[in-house]
C-alpha cells in the first residue's frame, strides 16, 4: 500500500523545506520534530513533568498569597491637556490631585434639624479620623453643599492619595461607618470613584460558572468525564500559575485592577481550546490504530505546531496594544499575552504527561464511544460542506449582510468612562448619584477642573467668561494652590458627566471659549477632571487606532503568508476577522450605549474596543489556523481544492464549534459580573466568538474558499523563493492505516 509520502503525491515544485516525507525502509524510522521530542520527553518523564507544574503552581500561589497584590489603575495619558493640567496641579501641591468621595445625606424633614445633626455630626467626626482620610468638609460648614429645599446635602471627604492608590478596605470602612448612621428617615449613600471601585466584586463566581458549562460541553463532546477534565485541568494549571505571577509582578509594574478577571476570562477559554485541539488529534490517532505513545507524539507534532502558531497570532495582536502608547493598557496586554503563552506551554508539556498517566482509561472510553457511533466521523460536516460548496454565493452574501447589519451601530460608538449613573440601581454609588442629581443637577456628579496658571485677577476673569457659556450650570470662585502660583475653579455642567453634551462642552471650552481669555490675561488655562480625561483618552485612541490596526493585521497576515504560502488566504482572514470584531462592537454599542436589554445606557468604556480588537483578532486567527491548516495539509497531498475544503471542514468542524461553544459560555459568564467594563468584555467576546466559530468558519470561509478554488493557494514564484518555509504539518508524523482506507486527519 502506498503511504502518504509516495512520489505520486509529491507537490509541484518539491516538498517544502522541513516538511519532507518520512524516511522509510532502508532509511530507517522517521525523524521526530521538535514538538514530538517535547511530547516524548513529557510522556516518558510524566511524573517529573506533572510535579514540575504542581511545584510552579503551588509555589507561585504561596508567594502571591504571602506578598499580596498591588493592582492599581494608571489612566495617565502623557501629551494630553488633562494629563498636563493634573501634573501641574501636583507640582504646585494642589489637593485636587487627591481622591475624594461624597457622603450624601437625605431626610424629608431637612438635614439641618437638630435630630438629624445629632446623628450626622458624630458620624462625620468618626470618618474624619479614619485611615486614608486627609480632610472632611461638612455640609453644615458649606451651604453650597445643601440643596435649595434643605433635604439633601453632602460632605466631601478628601483622601490622602489619588483614587487609584487608596486601599479598597479603607474605602469600605468609610462606607460602613457612614451608613451606620442611617435610619428613621435618614438616608446615607456614598459617591465617588473610590466608592465605585470598592463596591465591585473581585470575581470568582463567573469563572466557576464558565468552567462548569465548559465541562458539560466537553463531556457531551467526548462522552467521558475524565477525558473532558483534561482540557479544563490544563487551563486551571496555566491560568492559576499566571495569575499568581502577575499578582507578584503588580508590586513592580503597573497592573490594572481589571487585569486578573480578564486574564482568567481569556486564559480559561484559550487554555481549554488549545488542550482540546491537541487532545482531539490524540483521539483521532488512537482511532486510526496508533498506540498511546505514538498518538501523543503525532498529536504534538501536528496539532502542537498549530497551537504554537495560533498562540503566536494572539500574542502578536495583544502586544500590538503597545503601539497605542497607553500605559494603562500595556500592562494588561503583557499580562494577557503571558497567559496565552503559559497555556500554550501547558498544552505542549503537561497534557502529554497527563495522557501518559491516565491515558489507558481515556483510551478505553474513546474506543467504547467510537464503537457505539452510528455514523462515520465527519460525515455530517462533509454533507454540510457539500451544501455550502454547491451554493457558495448564497452562503457568502446572506450571512455577510447580517453581520454588516450587526456592525452598523458601531459607526455611532461613543467612547468614554461610564459614571455612577450607569451603576446598578441598588448600589450606593447609584443611589448617591441620583440624590445629587435631584438636589443639585446632574453636572454636580462630575465637575470639570479648570486650572489657571496665574494670579487672582486672571482666574476671576476666566471664571466670568465661563459662567456665561451655554451648558454651564455654575462655576465656583477660584481658590489658590498652596504656593499661590495657580488657581483652580470647579465648573458644573448642566448635563451628566457621561452625556455627549458634556463632552461637547469640553471641546467647545477648549477651542472657542478659553483661547481668547488666555490671550487677554496672558495666563495659560487648561481643563482636567474625569470627563476631560475621558475626552482625551477617546481622542487618543481614535488617533492611534489606524496604526494599531495596521500593525496587528499586517503582522498576523505576514505570519499566515509564511505558514500557508498564499496571498489570498491572509487577505481573506484579515477581512473576515475584522468583520467579526465589527459585529461584536456593534452589539456592544446597541446594548450598552443605547441602553437595550435592560442595561443602563452610557458610553462604551474607552478601553474595551481596543482590547476586544486585540483579543478577538488573535482568537479569530486561532480558528483560521486550525481550519485552514487542515485544508492546506490536504491540498499539499492531493492538489484538490474542493476536496481540501470538504476534508478540512469535516476534520475540524466538530472541534472548532465545540471550542467556540466553550469560549462563548466562559465569556458569557462575565455578563453576571457587577463591573460594567467586564460585562462589555464578556458580551463582546461571546458575540465575536459566536460569529467567528459558527457563521464565518462554517459558512463564509468555505464559501470564499470554494470561490477562490486553486487560486487560494497561489503565491508568486519570486516571493516563494524569498520566503522561508514554515510548515504546520509534518507528513512524517502520519501513522499508516489499513489498505484501501484513506487516513482521516480528524482532529
Amino acid at each position: 500500500m502506498p503511504t502518504e509520502s509516495t512520489p505520486a503525491e509529491r507537490p509541484e515544485g518539491g516538498w517544502p523545506d522541513g516538511d519532507v516525507p518520512a524516511r522509510t525502509g532502508r532509511d530507517g524510522p522517521p525523524q521526530a520534530g521538535f514538538f514530538a521530542r517535547v511530547a516524548g520527553w513529557a510522556y516518558r518523564r510524566r511524573w517529573v513533568a506533572l510535579l514540575t507544574w504542581v511545584v510552579v503552581l503551588v509555589g507561585l500561589a504561596v508567594a502571591a498569597q504571602a506578598i499580596g497584590t498591588d493592582y492599581h489603575n494608571d489612566h495617565s495619558l502623557p501629551g494630553t491637556e488633562s494629563q498636563a493640567a493634573t501634573d501641574t496641579l501636583r507640582e504646585h501641591g494642589s489637593r485636587q490631585t487627591a481622591g475624594s468621595l461624597q457622603i450624601v445625606l437625605h431626610h424629608p424633614g431637612g438635614i439641618g434639624t437638630a435630630e438629624v445633626r445629632q446623628r450626622v455630626e458624630p458620624m462625620l467626626g468618626q470618618v474624619r479620623g479614619m485611615a486614608s482620610v486627609a480632610e472632611l468638609t461638612s455640609p453644615y460648614d458649606d451651604q453650597r453643599a445643601v440643596s435649595a429645599d434643605g433635604t439633601i446635602g453632602y460632605a466631601t471627604v478628601t483622601l490622602d492619595k489619588p483614587s487609584e492608590e487608596v486601599p479598597a478596605e479603607d474605602v469600605r470602612g468609610v462606607i460602613e461607618t457612614a451608613q451606620a448612621a442611617a435610619g428613621d428617615g435618614l438616608r446615607v449613600e456614598l459617591a465617588g470613584d473610590p466608592v465605585r471601585a470598592a463596591q465591585e466584586s473581585e470575581g470568582g463566581a463567573a469563572e466557576g460558572a464558565g468552567l462548569l458549562a465548559a465541562l458539560v460541553i466537553l463531556v457531551i463532546l467526548f462522552g467521558s468525564l475524565l477525558a473532558a477534565a483534561l482540557p479544563i485541568g490544563i487551563a486551571i494549571f496555566a491560568v492559576g500559575s499566571t495569575l499568581s505571577l502577575v499578582a507578584i509582578a503588580s508590586h513592580v509594574a503597573t497592573v490594572a485592577d481589571y487585569t486578573a478577571p480578564l486574564m482568567a476570562l481569556v486564559g480559561l477559554g484559550v487554555g481549554i481550546d488549545y488542550a482540546l485541539l491537541v487532545f482531539s488529534r490524540f483521539r483521532s490517532e488512537l482511532l486510526h490504530g496508533a498506540d498511546r505513545a505514538t498518538a501523543t507524539r503525532i498529536a504534538l507534532d501536528s496539532a502542537g505546531r498549530t497551537v504554537f502558531f495560533a498562540a503566536c497570532t494572539v500574542v502578536i495582536a495583544l502586544l500590538g496594544l503597545v503601539v497605542l502608547g497607553l500605559g494603562s493598557l500595556q500592562g494588561v496586554a503583557v499580562a494577557v499575552a503571558l497567559t496565552v503563552l503559559v497555556t500554550m506551554l501547558a498544552s505542549l508539556t503537561l497534557l502529554p504527561a497527563l495522557l501518559a498517566i491516565v491515558g489507558g482509561r481515556v483510551e478505553r472510553a474513546i474506543r467504547r464511544r467510537a464503537a457505539r457511533a452510528k455514523r462515520a466521523e465527519g460525515a455530517v460536516w462533509r454533507r454540510w460542506s457539500g451544501f455550502v460548496q454547491r451554493r457558495p454565493w448564497l452562503a457568502l452574501l446572506l450571512p455577510t449582510a447580517l453581520l454588516v447589519l450587526l456592525a452598523v451601530p458601531a459607526l455611532d460608538m461613543r467612547l468614554g468612562f461610564a459614571d455612577a449613573g450607569s451603576d446598578a440601581p441598588t448600589s450606593t454609588s447609584r443611589q448617591a448619584y441620583d440624590l445629587i442629581s435631584t438636589g443639585f443637577g446632574p453636572g454636580q456628579n462630575g465637575p470639570l477642573v479648570v486650572v489657571v496658571e496665574g494670579g487672582q485677577p486672571a482666574a476671576t476673569e476666566v471664571g466670568g467668561a465661563l459662567a456665561g457659556v451655554a451648558g454651564v450650570a455654575s462655576v465656583t470662585p477660584p481658590f489658590p494652590a498652596p504656593d499661590g502660583q495657580l488657581h483652580t475653579l470647579l465648573l458644573f455642567p448642566n448635563s451628566a458627566p457621561q452625556d455627549a453634551a458634556t463632552m461637547d462642552l469640553v471641546e467647545r471650552l477648549r477651542t472657542e471659549v478659553l483661547p481668547p481669555v488666555e490671550r487677554s490675561t496672558g495666563a495659560p488655562v487648561s481643563i482636567t477632571g474625569g470627563t476631560a480625561a475621558a475626552v482625551d483618552f477617546a481622542d487618543a485612541i481614535e488617533e492611534r487606532l489606524p496604526l494599531f490596526v495596521v500593525v496587528v493585521v499586517g503582522l498576523s497576515a505576514l505570519l499566515l503568508v509564511l505558514v500557508f504560502r498564499s496571498l489570498l488566504i491572509p487577505v481573506k482572514a484579515a477581512v473576515l476577522n475584522l468583520l467579526s470584531v465589527a459585529s461584536a462592537l456593534g452589539v456592544i454599542t446597541y446594548v450598552f450605549q443605547y441602553g437595550n436589554l435592560g442595561v443602563q445606557p452610557g458610553p462604551v468604556e474607552a478601553f474595551v474596543p481596543v482590547l476586544i480588537f486585540a483579543i478577538v483578532f488573535g482568537l479569530s486567527m486561532d480558528y483560521e489556523v486550525f481550519l485552514v491548516s487542515r485544508m492546506h495539509e490536504y491540498w499539499e497531498r492531493h492538489r484538490d481544492a474542493p476536496g481540501a475544503i470538504r476534508e478540512g471542514l469535516a476534520t475540524t468542524g466538530r472541534v472548532v464549534t465545540a471550542a467556540a461553544a466553550i469560549m462563548i459560555v466562559v465569556f458569557s459568564a462575565f455578563l453576571f459580573d457587577p463591573g460594567r467594563m467586564l460585562q462589555q468584555f464578556g458580551l463582546g467576546l461571546a458575540v465575536a466568538i459566536f460569529v467567528d466559530g459558527f457563521v464565518i468558519r462554517c459558512l463564509i470561509l468555505p464559501a470564499v474558499m470554494q470561490l477562490f478554488g486553486a487560486r487560494a493557494w497561489w503565491l508568486p514564484s519570486w516571493l516563494g523563493r524569498l520566503l522561508p518555509r514554515v510548515a504546520l504539518e509534518r507528513p512524517e508524523a502520519a501513522t499508516p492505516v489499513t489498505a484501501g482506507v484513506e487516513r482521516s486527519t480528524l482532529v
